[in-house]
């Protein structure tokens, strides 16, 4: 099998982030952002995930992390795409639940060429949206938005949850979107081409 490897490299005069990817990989994850929460959970997501993530990202953290969380999710989904090339063989869509402790997050992914994602649902403690240090549901959101469409995947979270902890509700998150995502772009030996009725995938 063709390895599936990527490097992308992005600047702009808010970010500067380069990203290696190998989607085939060990779990290995090397990742220095500056957002620390961030780094954690893409940790998570690549060691569950069995993705090997070498990611680097300078800045304008003085103003805010806005710009560097989304333009992360930007250019690791950049990254997704070029690994994956046509999608030849892949088995394109995954599902997985996670829990800890009293909160079930569960994910669903289609690599279909159309990327959405509309926020993560499910949540009845409101005293979530409000940030944790310097990590909110919104910038997890914004982040998740700009991995979808850049990759080009329907992603869809949901999260069984009254717990009011920001870290206990994002850590399953982004486990169960590594075991998904890693369900996704697992190759089927019964698959002859590309995943799709249309024959291409976007």
């Amino acid at each position: 099998m063709k390895t599936r490897k990527a490097e992308v490299k992005r600047k702009t005069k808010e970010t500067d982030i380069t990203v290696k990817l190998n989607i085939d990989g060990t779990g290995k994850a090397k990742i220095k952002s500056g957002i620390g929460f961030l780094d954690h959970m893409l940790e998570l997501f690549a060691f569950h995930g069995l993705f090997d993530l070498d990611l680097v990202a300078k800045g304008d953290l003085n103003v805010d992390i806005h710009h560097t969380n989304e333009d992360i999710g930007i250019v690791l989904g950049d990254a997704f795409k070029k690994a994956l090339g046509n999608k030849s063989g892949i088995v394109r869509a995954g599902y997985f639940s996670w829990p800890m402790e009293d909160v079930v997050a569960t994910v669903v992914v289609d690599i279909s060429g159309r990327g959405f994602f509309s926020g993560i649902t499910g949540i009845k403690n409101l005293s979530l949206r409000k940030e944790e240090g310097t990590y909110s549901l919104e910038y997890a959101n914004h982040f998740f938005e700009s991995f979808a469409k850049r990759l080009g995947f329907d992603l869809s979270i949901k999260l069984q949850s009254n717990n009011s902890d920001l870290h206990t509700n994002l850590e399953p998150v982004f486990k169960a979107l590594g075991k998904a995502l890693d369900q996704a772009t697992q190759i089927d030996p019964r698959r002859k081409g590309i995943p799709s009725t249309k024959g291409v995938i976007d």
